[in-house]
């Protein structure tokens, strides 16, 4: 999904959060950050049952699609992160050779190149 239609999803349920239970909320956090947008949904979500709101929940409902990432991007993900946990460093660049990756402590608070 677009960035624009996440954007779009958050700025709504805001100004239904706003209307209805007088919750302030960043839209474009809401939109970028899923930790975020899980908590609006789950406290979109509880204010729907508690005061009778259905379109809070409907709205909650969407922004949790819009943000859950498609199926298909999973494991290209997890490849190119890695195991999550493991303690796997990343490839050096290509052409980095005067790269800091695994050097000493000593060596990691020297410049790489002179200062010109």
């Amino acid at each position: 999904m677009l960035n624009s239609e996440r954007l779009a999803i958050a700025a709504h349920l805001h100004v239904l959060l706003r209307r209805k239970t007088g919750r302030v909320t960043d839209t474009e956090w809401m939109a970028s950050n899923t930790e975020y947008a899980a908590e609006i949904v789950r406290f979109a979500r509880a204010n729907a049952q508690e005061n009778g709101h259905a379109d809070l929940g409907e709205w909650a409902a969407k922004l949790e699609l819009a943000m859950a990432p498609p199926p298909s991007q999973r494991p290209a993900r997890e490849r190119f992160f890695g195991v999550i946990g493991g303690n796997t460093k990343p490839p050096p660049m290509p052409g980095a050779s005067d790269s800091l990756f695994g050097s000493s402590e000593s060596e990691a608070h020297r410049y790489v190149r002179g200062i010109r």
